[in-house]
């Protein structure tokens, strides 16, 4: 695979970091080629229809919404997840040792008007240190009508809310999703381009409204990036398993962790 025909290579500028810095997140522009959005979402779209069915209201939001391990299932999203663009440019907001936590499609087909509520990503699963970052790249256009993600810019700044309340063993078990209180008049729609990729930090609150769109659907790439030590706050502070993608790890479980791939 010529990753130099489906992937865009570009360093973070000093001015695109203190923006991620101060806002909690940026659109690092096209990070695919159009050979390799048209690739990406092929294979995508193969996994899915594997696994998935049309959307049905009575389902629950992992099982319309998501599709976990991508990169077991798909070449050019494992290259992009281990190899690609955006590996460097995590380094340059993380530090040196890099490790890949989560591989997903995170889809709101059409007829899915569903809403997902505000949440941080690490109140699904809180890691620390506190510098995870999410990576999503449209494999379409999105936009307000198919269910952009909306966020609070600066809101990172408040640091992790506290959800046990929420996520005990009991809702986790019926697959209860996170609905924060928030200021609303804040919140402002990130729309993308086929291609693009929007980074933000793991304090960030954001949440997606449903796809109202009668025609498109709306099919993301997410993936997240941790420190190579990163920890599971939630789960006696054991190193959360991922592969390493840059640097070393003092864990030797994480070191040999899908060291072959």
């Amino acid at each position: 695979m010529n990753t130099n025909d489906l992937f865009i290579f570009k360093a973070l500028t000093r001015k695109q970091i203190h923006c991620y810095n101060d806002q909690g997140y940026l659109n690092v522009g096209k990070t695919l080629t159009p050979a390799g959005l048209k690739m990406m979402l092929a294979q995508a779209m193969e996994s899915w229809e594997a696994e998935k069915e049309a959307f049905d209201p009575n389902n629950t939001w992992l099982q319309n919404s998501l599709l976990v391990d991508i990169h077991k299932r798909s070449e050019i999203v494992r290259e992009f997840y281990f190899r690609g663009p955006v590996v460097d440019k995590m380094v340059q907001l993380i530090g040196p040792n890099i490790k890949g936590v989560t591989s997903q499609l995170t889809f709101k087909m059409r007829g899915n008007t569903k809403s997902f509520g505000w949440h941080q990503d690490n109140g699904y699963g809180e890691l620390d240190p506190y510098n995870t970052i999410t990576v999503l790249t449209a494999l379409e256009d999105v936009d307000e009508e198919n269910g952009c993600l909306r966020i609070i810019p600066e809101s990172h700044k408040k640091g992790q809310i506290d959800v046990s309340h929420i996520m005990n063993a009991e809702s986790k078990a019926r697959q209860v999703s996170i609905d924060l209180e928030v200021d609303e008049s804040k919140a402002i729609p990130v729309e993308m381009k086929a291609g693009e990729t929007l980074i933000f930090h793991c304090w960030m609150l954001h949440q997606s409204r449903g796809n109202f769109s009668k025609v498109r659907d709306r099919r993301i790439l997410f993936l997240r990036y941790a420190d190579a030590d990163a920890v599971e706050v939630y789960n006696q502070r054991r190193p959360r398993l991922g592969k390493l993608l840059k640097g070393s790890s003092r864990f030797p479980e994480v070191v040999e962790y899908e060291a072959s791939l």
